[in-house]
């Protein structure tokens, strides 16, 4: 197919468009280049192609973010739409293997992703056939629907059947095809490549710090408050209880300083405890938190919890008395990690 010419109206230069989601490559019907480059005045009234990066991106942390922004960057400067491919569910699942606990949900990720820059994102599923796909037939489609002009990727990258399509098998291809490979290192902070593994590692081991270094942002658990036992509330402190699905991954149990977003807006601070509350011996995982200087109902609304620091770890203590006088040694530190006024009684 030959390169698109003439798309981008003159007029359509001072608009501002937001990222496009496709869920099928097929919807990337060249017309798309016309309305969806998301920086306009950076781009020709004639986009010549796309420069397209490929991925789980799941956290979408600091490397990711370096990858992708020096691509929208490159794509923007030349002429080209920056696109990303995104695979949900997660490879290992369709190639027979236990998937690892997710750092995002689509929804987090797709937002995440569009803060970068990007003028499409396609969501394709990863299902055993696409795990069979020779690299050439992925690649197909790709200059057929998207224009394919740069593919972006790290040292690492490489696609279809067994992994055959790597670095060198597609600069090879790309010399045929008419494509470029462009490869970006991986980013590395304090001596370690920056990778989703190694914010899935520092939150089971509860390193708070470690994960929001690689991630650029606190970790989050953002789901809507369920209904507990009422445990808390009987020993006068309140808590919002969520349930992540299981796909999730749960930092460490012990007990975090969260900054508590709320849907009808406002932002608290939050002491957060993860765990099986031994002193009174729960039978299952419980993720609580309880809001200082917060009075309202919560329960059905969407609470986000940014975790910023872990102060320790959940313990049994012979009393409920000697519980709540732990309890509020964990808010003054709380308030001594964030700041803030005097507490107020929550109320849920």
């Amino acid at each position: 197919m030959a390169a698109t010419q003439g798309l981008l109206p003159t007029g359509a230069l001072n608009l501002i468009m937001p990222m496009r989601i496709l869920r099928d490559l097929a919807q990337a019907h060249p017309l798309f280049l016309q309305d969806a480059l998301t920086h306009p005045a950076q781009v020709s009234p004639r986009p010549s192609g796309s420069y397209v990066t490929i991925g789980v991106f799941d956290g979408v942390h600091r490397g990711h973010q370096v990858l992708i922004a020096t691509m929208v960057e490159a794509a923007h400067s030349n002429h080209h739409a920056a696109v990303a491919l995104n695979f949900d569910p997660h490879p290992a699942s369709a190639l027979g293997y236990e998937p690892p606990p997710l750092l995002t949900t689509v929804e987090e990720r797709v937002e995440q992703l569009d803060a970068l820059g990007l003028d499409a994102l396609v969501m394709l599923p990863f299902t055993k056939a696409t795990a069979r796909t020779p690299a050439t037939d992925f690649i197909d489609p790709l200059l057929h629907h998207l224009h394919l002009s740069e593919l972006w990727g790290g040292p690492d990258f490489a696609l279809g059947y067994r992994r055959e399509g790597n670095i060198s098998f597609l600069q090879r291809l790309g010399v045929e095809r008419g494509f470029a490979v462009r490869i970006v290192e991986p980013l590395v902070w304090e001596g370690k490549v920056v990778s989703s593994s190694r914010v899935r590692s520092a939150l089971k081991a509860g390193d708070i710090p470690q994960a929001t270094g690689c991630l650029g942002r606190p970790y989050r658990l953002a789901e809507p408050v369920v209904r507990g036992d009422g445990r808390g509330h009987t020993i006068g402190i309140p808590t919002a209880n969520i349930s992540p699905p299981p796909e999730r991954l749960i930092p460490a149990r012990g007990i975090y300083v969260c900054l508590a977003h709320t849907e009808h807006p406002g932002t608290y601070t939050a002491v957060v405890n993860i765990g099986t509350r031994p002193t009174f011996t729960t039978d299952h995982l419980v993720i609580e938190a309880h809001l200082l200087d917060f009075r309202g109902d919560l329960y059905g609304q969407v609470l986000a919890l940014d975790f910023i620091a872990r102060l320790r770890d959940e313990w049994a203590f012979p009393s409920a008395d000697a519980l709540v006088e732990q309890i509020h040694k964990d808010i003054a530190q709380a308030r001594a990690v964030l700041g803030g006024a005097p507490s107020g009684q929550s109320v849920l």
